[in-house]
């Protein structure tokens, strides 16, 4: 059977999700070295004022979008539109080299519910784009406490055709069993994978079949797509205070899709960092703020080495052993650290940072 020539035949879109530090970057770096994704398109969703997340893909610049300050919902939902049309667009007139597949990766904050919702009953791009496959990771460390805390953790497992449970080998038995469990419960019959998986398990599982999808994702759906939804619940203050008013009688599961207590900054140094200096400094922000700390990542201009800056990466009071890089990924050399804190207040880490930058100053001008 042939298609419509004058139609193009639909690009496959793979979405993949996961909280916060659950490895989404890493796995799709070795997804993408995989011959079968070649051509591949990668959209980069990143929560916060500053974006990292898309200089640690390799090899895609020319084939990478970036949306930045936001999740994907709310008014980033609108750009995500925007972005997708124009692909489309720059695809069909040449404008853009041609692509084979889209895979959206999305901020560890996002609610899949909106995301969902545009690529299924948008009439054009549900058309020229088929999705056929959501991917959840989820860490096998803090997954169980990341699901007791975070709504929209619990929203991406329920949305997942297939999760990849990534750090398995530091977790105890009992807790990957319990984790287990857990996934089941939100999702009866999902497939479980390591991410060492091959690409063909992970990427492309045919076309995303809704009805088989648990009952409250349909439900979550159907409210995200009532008239006004995505206004009421949501306020913004500001570039880096993204948060969501108080429930107004929805159905009991659509709570706040980011907590306000949640909020994303960047810390900078102009000048190059000792190395004991930042290790001082995460040290004492764990110490004092433990599991508040989501997420830290990012590049710290070493003192004493040139040129080769230090790739840091924590996860809920767990820093992950730095890697020094052979060189910048991008024209910016400064020390720059991305942080998603909760009940903490961005001046309190900022007086830290400078504390110790100033204390390094001093000891260095003595």
């Amino acid at each position: 059977m042939t298609g419509d020539p004058a139609r193009p035949l639909p690009v496959p879109l793979t979405l993949l999700t996961g909280f916060l530090g659950a490895g989404k970057t890493t796995l799709l770096n070795r997804l993408l070295k995989d011959p079968a994704l070649a051509g591949t398109l990668v959209l980069v969703n990143e929560f916060g004022e500053i974006g990292l997340d898309h200089l640690m893909i390799e090899g895609v610049e020319e084939n990478m979008i970036l949306l930045e300050s936001g999740c994907l919902c709310c008014t980033i939902r609108d750009d995500l539109i925007v972005t997708l049309e124009d692909l489309l667009h720059g695809r069909d007139n040449g404008r853009i080299a041609p692509f084979s597949r889209l895979v959206i990766e999305t901020t560890g904050l996002a609610d899949p519910a909106p995301i969902l919702n545009v690529l299924i009953n948008h009439p054009y791009l549900a058309m020229r784009f088929q999705l056929d496959g959501v991917v959840t990771l989820v860490d096998a460390v803090n997954g169980m406490a990341t699901l007791d805390a975070h709504e929209e953790a619990r929203r991406q497992v329920v949305a997942a055709d297939r999760t990849v449970l990534t750090k398995a080998e530091l977790a105890a038995p009992e807790s990957l069993t319990a984790l287990r469990g857990r996934l089941e419960g939100l999702n009866p019959g999902i497939a479980i994978l390591a991410p060492d998986a091959p690409a063909a398990e992970l990427i492309g599982a045919g076309l995303y079949d809704l009805a088989r999808q648990p009952h409250a994702l349909r439900h979550w759906l159907a409210d995200d797509a009532l008239p006004g939804h995505h206004h009421h619940d949501h306020d913004h203050h500001g570039d880096d205070d993204h948060h969501h008013g108080q429930d107004h009688g929805q159905h009991p599961h659509d709570v706040n899709r980011h907590d306000a207590s949640i909020r994303a900054f960047v810390l900078t140094a102009e000048q190059p960092v000792a190395r004991t200096t930042f290790d001082l400094f995460w040290t004492l922000l764990r110490s004092i703020h433990g599991p508040r700390l989501l997420r830290l990542k990012g590049l710290v201009d070493i003192a004493g080495e040139p040129g080769r800056p230090l790739l840091v990466h924590a996860v809920q009071q767990i820093l992950h052993p730095p890697i020094q890089l052979g060189a910048w990924p991008d024209a910016d050399h400064r020390s720059r650290l991305v942080l998603i804190v909760k009940d903490i207040e961005e001046s309190t880490v900022r007086k830290l940072w400078s504390a110790f930058l100033g204390q390094a100053a001093q000891s260095r001008s003595a």
